[in-house]
């Protein structure tokens, strides 16, 4: 079935196919702010990815499926050695980037990380650059990453797959597969077959994010959704059929077998509202619905550090999103447990002043005092806070606490209602940007290898125009 008379002739089509592949192969991108926007995301995706090869949990899963599977030509994967498939690069670099839960964020009714999409896109643009394409630029990364953030975030905004129970990576093989496909040469009608194959392949469960299941996989699943919308890609450039109507088929089709029959719809136009709105995690490496809480500990910890014994309760208000997703209590049985639960994430900064990856590790976990703490907390919903968190204008993402002493004093309530990577906050929030990359970066790299690193991403004028093939031999480790 030719795109061309699925589009012209066929009326039985679901329409956001049509919509999602006319945005990503017609629409020009006119926004600075978008393009800026996007240079700071790959450059924080990056720095998320080199952090991650701290921890022998992620670089296990990293390298060819089939060990030694290597291409001479393949695509490179940033601070290592591999030179990959697009398939197995796109799970490598998702798994990275995605591993300290350190990369962007999106907030809606559903949620999710639009840089999760990164897998696909950096392996899809350095095979191309490697292959049929060496003067491709660093300029079709990021325009492929903001489409693939308009795509997956635009989804996002009134869908909430979580509702039943389906994880949000089921938006990164969706708006990677599309990017994907114009990066790897497909035309738009097999871009269309493709991206309805990302919906036919229906979703992963949320099983593993949530008690008592919460696993690691919750670190490598936007790596798998990437990886597959890679393959889907290059399935459907064989010219293999598409599902025109994979959404909307009676019985059978992704909404009445997945989504209790409710239509999947775009609640707005797509341009570049995404990227220029996109959350950044600068301060800590935590769930998003908890950053402005760790914030708030942070700031009540010089003042209870040494009265940790003297306190009877805390008082926690958060948004409904963060009662329903990180209110968890019991025991945590690993850092991927302990990375989504607000109290373990309010603890810490309370005990220690600070909150890194390694604090989800086990040797901090069982200090007493963190559960101590955890069973003192009693968390509950601001109705206020979830009305501002929904409102489209404020994307605000508010959290409160105060602690309460056994002689009947307390703290004042600290309430934060924007995190440092919000858009309101942008200006306080790119220099620790920078330096967050500037750590990452220095943790892999040192001499004449960490120096062009160090300034990579400073001109954006010099950065568009770079080939990519350039721009990835920058990352390659011996």
């Amino acid at each position: 079935m030719s795109h061309t008379a699925v589009r012209s002739n066929n009326a039985l089509v679901d329409p956001l196919f049509n919509e999602i592949i006319d945005y990503v192969y017609d629409y020009p991108i006119t926004s600075d702010l978008a393009w800026d926007t996007a240079r700071w995301c790959l450059m924080d995706s990056l720095g998320c990815a080199m952090m991650a090869l701290k921890f022998p949990a992620c670089t296990k899963l990293l390298g060819p499926v089939v060990p030694g599977a290597t291409l001479d030509n393949g695509a490179r994967v940033p601070g290592t050695s591999h030179r990959l498939e697009p398939v197995a690069a796109a799970f490598n670099i998702g798994a990275m980037v995605r591993w300290l839960d350190y990369n962007d964020t999106w907030l809606a009714a559903e949620w999710g990380h639009p840089s999760d999409n990164l897998g696909a896109i950096l392996a899809c643009a350095d095979y191309m650059a490697s292959t049929t394409h060496p003067a491709i630029t660093v300029k079709s990364i990021l325009e492929a990453m903001i489409k693939a953030h308009e795509i997956q975030g635009v989804l996002a905004i009134d869908n909430g797959f979580n509702r039943v129970g389906l994880d949000h990576v089921l938006l990164v093989r969706v708006a990677s597969t599309a990017v994907a496909a114009k990066l790897l040469g497909a035309n738009k009608g097999q871009a269309f077959n493709a991206l309805t194959h990302a919906w036919i392949d229906g979703g992963a469960l949320r099983t593993y994010r949530h008690a008592p299941s919460t696993g690691s996989r919750k670190s490598w699943a936007a790596g798998d959704a990437t990886s597959r919308a890679v393959r889907l890609a290059l399935i459907a450039m064989t010219d293999e059929m598409g599902y025109p109507q994979a959404l909307s088929a009676p019985k059978w089709g992704f909404q009445d077998v997945l989504f209790e029959s409710k239509p999947v719809t775009l609640a707005r136009e797509l341009d570049c509202y995404v990227m220029e709105h996109v959350l950044f995690k600068i301060s800590f490496p935590a769930e998003f619905h908890a950053q402005t809480a760790v914030e708030a500990a942070m700031t009540l910890h010089p003042e209870i550090k040494d009265r940790l014994d003297q306190i009877q309760r805390i008082e926690v208000r958060t948004q409904e999103p963060g009662v329903r997703i990180i209110d968890k209590s019991g025991p945590l049985n690993n850092p991927a447990d302990r990375d989504h639960c607000l109290q373990y994430m309010i603890a810490v900064p309370l005990i220690f002043g600070r909150l890194t990856a390694d604090d989800y590790e086990d040797n901090i976990a069982l200090d007493p005092r963190v559960d101590q703490l955890r069973d003192k907390m009693v968390v509950s919903e601001n109705t206020h806070f979830s009305k501002d968190y929904y409102d489209l204008q404020l994307r605000s993402i508010p959290n409160s606490i105060q602690v309460f002493f056994a002689d009947g004093t307390s703290t004042e309530k600290v309430e934060v209602h924007f995190p440092v990577g919000h858009r309101r906050r942008r200006e306080e929030g790119l220099p620790l940007m920078k330096q967050k990359f500037l750590t990452a970066i220095g943790q892999q790299y040192s001499g004449d290898a960490l120096k062009p690193l160090e300034t990579l991403f400073d001109d954006l004028p010099k950065l568009l125009e770079m080939p990519v093939s350039e721009f990835a031999k920058h990352w390659v480790k011996a």
